[in-house]
């Protein structure tokens, strides 16, 4: 589960109710992020070493956890911020040997200017029509063919 703590006193006794709530899973605690944005980069990379992003969608608009609206392309982040986002979603999946479509999630935090990596979900995710919308890319295709080493 996920737990916010504001005060110190506080910590012991929602690390108890975590660690009872899935036994032996592991436990993470994070610094506290407001007035974030919840960022994603689509990307595709073959298996010869090519990697691309291909636009993104902002996801922030949430309850309980789970995505209401896809916005894209996102406007949270500056143009020369979300390149380097998109730089280095694509340097990650170069770096561990990528082959898929693929979406890097990242935490923009709106007052300070910078972003965080989340997670590299290596699968088309449901809301990936935003970004075809976008690009006019049809990634289940492009995935295909990556597939077929095309």
């Amino acid at each position: 589960g996920i737990r916010m703590v504001d005060q110190e006193e506080d910590v012991q006794n929602a690390y108890r109710q975590v660690c009872g709530e899935v036994p032996g899973s592991p436990i993470f605690i994070m610094k506290l992020s407001t007035n974030s944005r919840h960022l994603e980069v689509q990307l595709l990379a073959d298996e010869y070493g090519n990697a691309i992003a291909l636009n993104g969608r902002d996801c922030s608009v949430q309850r309980r956890h789970q995505k209401i609206i896809e916005e894209g392309p996102p406007v949270a982040a500056s143009p020369e911020v979300w390149k380097q986002m998109e730089d280095a979603a694509v340097s990650l999946a170069k770096a561990v040997g990528y082959t898929n479509a693929g979406t890097v999630e990242y935490l923009y935090s709106e007052p300070d200017k910078k972003y965080y990596f989340l997670e590299l979900n290596p699968r088309l995710q449901v809301e990936h029509p935003v970004t075809e919308m976008i690009t006019r890319v049809n990634l289940p295709a492009a995935q295909l063919q990556v597939a077929m080493g095309i």
